[in-house]
């Protein structure tokens, strides 16, 4: 019989081949064993490639496996189509390098295109930021700024339990996908790093977003052009500049924004509630067929806002009107306190009104009185108990 001490070293090496084997079976691919060290400081860009590449060119649904630790990566793309289903599982921080110019101006730091079938589970991400934003502010002479984790041509996506901090630019962009579930992930920024958005959409089909925290220099999700059926619910924002659909009207020949609902969201301190911005220029775009329903505003400065004279700098769009065409809004059980008298903001084109806006029981106050509202160029209807009394 063999001794105790036998049964144990068996036992300790069955446990040992057991993990390592983990980086050489055909389903899994674990960046340490493609040479990434996890200590923060080497360059690990080329190990995830290859881990990467690995796990792409299988045969069998595969995972590229981060464990924990510290990720020094420079900008990286990870390029399809995959033959497989393939998962992106973090357990450790993923690190940008602390000289912002080492991203140079690809405008990216962390890139995902025409993947399919693409799970993005867990993992932090640090940007590291701040240098940039320093740069930018004292005017010097900055690259364009890098989004830290962007998903271009992707279709069938999943990204669950994400951390992004201090994101040079936007943290997480969703851009020419379908069929997108983004939840449980924290974004976090200073509230004065500027255009630090959360999330941003654009160009896509079929995406939900659940279950966020969102705390940023600039909108907690940004909404563009080419948008239908986004469907937004149990978002904490703040500070940011709320859920933004806009800004429209960039270009003229723009496709619009339809289909989207936010519920059960709160608003901490946010410049912005939700709002609609579109710049007063000519455009074919369009917004319709929104819903904003069980939403709580904490001192919120603009908790209901349509702004469709958005010309920043009196540059591009001085003396025109938006062509944007806002209808069918619906604003229902909204409730909280404005940091402002005016809680409710309808500032709408005057050559292309809003049309079919409804509100609903709406009461938010200012000061522990009833707010104000005013309106320009719309039309609409108003029912329920209704604080400040609808200017509709």
């Amino acid at each position: 019989m063999a001794s105790l001490m036998e049964t144990i070293s068996w036992i300790i090496l069955f446990i040992t081949l057991l993990g390592s084997s983990d980086a050489s079976t055909p389903y899994r691919y674990n960046v340490i064993q493609f040479g990434a060290k996890p200590d923060g400081k080497s360059d690990s860009t080329g190990a995830f490639m290859k881990a990467w590449q690995s796990a792409c060119n299988s045969g069998k649904s595969s995972t590229v496996y981060v464990p924990k630790g510290r990720y020094l990566l420079k900008a990286t793309v990870f390029r399809g189509p995959c033959k497989k289903k393939i998962s992106f599982r973090i357990d450790g921080t993923l690190w940008a390098p602390t000289n912002y110019w080492q991203l140079g101006n690809l405008g990216y730091w962390i890139l995902f295109i025409k993947v399919n079938n693409l799970a993005v589970y867990g993992g932090n991400l640090d940007a590291k930021g701040a240098a940039f934003w320093a740069c930018r502010k004292y005017g010097k002479s900055c690259p364009v700024g890098a989004s830290s984790i962007t998903f271009n041509w992707v279709d069938n996506l999943e990204v669950s339990g994400l951390r992004a901090i201090n994101s040079q630019q936007t943290h997480l962009v969703i851009n020419s996908c379908n069929n997108v579930l983004v939840k449980n992930v924290k974004i976090t920024a200073p509230d004065d790093s500027p255009n630090t958005d959360g999330i941003h959409v654009q160009n896509s089909d079929r995406v939900t977003i659940t279950g966020s925290t969102l705390q940023t220099g600039d909108d907690c999700i940004s909404i563009g052009d080419a948008t239908y059926n986004l469907y937004m619910s149990t978002i904490k924002c703040g500070p940011g500049h709320g859920v933004s659909i806009g800004s429209l009207a960039k270009e003229r020949d723009e496709r619009g924004v339809q289909n989207v609902t936010l519920t059960n969201a709160v608003f901490s301190g946010s410049d912005n509630g939700v709002r609609i911005k579109s710049w007063a220029r000519a455009s074919k775009g369009f917004v319709k067929n929104i819903l904003f329903q069980n939403i709580i505003m904490k001192n919120v400065e603009n908790p209901i806002i349509i702004d469709q004279n958005y010309c920043p700098n009196n540059q591009g769009c001085p003396n025109q009107s938006s062509g944007v065409k806002i209808s069918d809004v619906t604003y229902k059980n909204i409730r909280g306190t404005s940091a402002t008298a005016e809680a409710v903001t309808f500032d709408c084109s005057p050559s292309s009104p809003c049309q079919g806006i409804r509100l609903q029981d709406i009461n938010l106050t200012y000061m522990n009185k009833a707010a104000t509202s005013s309106c320009k160029h719309i039309g609409g209807t108003s029912t329920g108990n209704l604080v400040p009394e609808s200017c509709l």
